[in-house]
């Protein structure tokens, strides 16, 4: 919300009991238009499944919106729901529930996302179809929806390659992402996402760097 762009996460149906996780995500923008430039955004959150369907994770995020010095004026809450056991029809299906705040505004968005996974040979396709509705004292109040896509190859568990693509009201974009998962024994992973989306249009900036990672304890 704070910046418009749905560049961000593509999410994944699953949940796995007992799990609890660390998540750091930010992206950083380059573009010729000086509004769009330089702009910052950084998310740190703490998450923990409740059962082996479903999952929750509050975030802060901080910003440094249109030249302003960064604050974290924004605090965020999801859900999601693993509809279906792994495996257990052509593809796996999953729910995404958020609530966003931004505080010095007043500003708030609800949203919800279905997930789909598919795999096929040694690629996985995850799609996320998104319904976003956005309220406050200094926006419209207006409906929005967002997809995103990420085909992913698996070349090894460290490291596995993809290409993802956003399409929303406010950005479209595709780029190139770089993914790995390091098991550090027992329960615990440390997973990371590197990439950059290209923009395909004016609204969009011309680059989108990215960088999420995920400590699961």
């Amino acid at each position: 919300m704070a910046d418009g762009s749905s560049i961000d996460k593509i999410y994944h149906p699953y949940v796995q009991a007992l799990e609890q996780e660390i998540e750091y995500r930010s992206r950083y923008q380059k573009d010729s238009n000086d509004n769009l430039d330089g702009q910052q955004r950084h998310l740190l959150g703490f998450g923990r499944s409740f059962s082996d369907r479903v999952f929750g994770e509050i975030y802060l995020e901080g910003s440094n919106d249109s030249g302003e010095s960064f604050s974290i004026d924004v605090i965020e809450v999801e859900a999601k729901i693993q509809l279906t056991e792994q495996g257990e029809y052509d593809s796996d299906w999953g729910i995404l529930f958020e609530l966003e705040r931004e505080k010095s505004d007043n500003n708030w968005e609800a949203s919800s996302t279905l997930i789909a996974l598919h795999e096929w040979t040694d690629w996985i396709v995850t799609t996320n179809f998104g319904l976003i509705y956005e309220w406050g004292s200094r926006i419209d109040n207006e409906w929005e929806t967002s997809f995103s896509t990420q085909f992913r190859y698996r070349y090894k568990q460290t490291l596995e390659p993809s290409i993802e693509i956003y399409f929303s009201e406010d950005s479209k974009g595709i780029g190139p992402v770089l993914s790995g998962t390091f098991r550090l024994g027992g329960r615990r992973k440390l997973m990371w996402e590197s990439g950059l989306i290209l923009g395909v249009n004016s609204n969009t900036p011309d680059e989108s760097w990215k960088f999420n990672i995920e400590y699961e304890f």
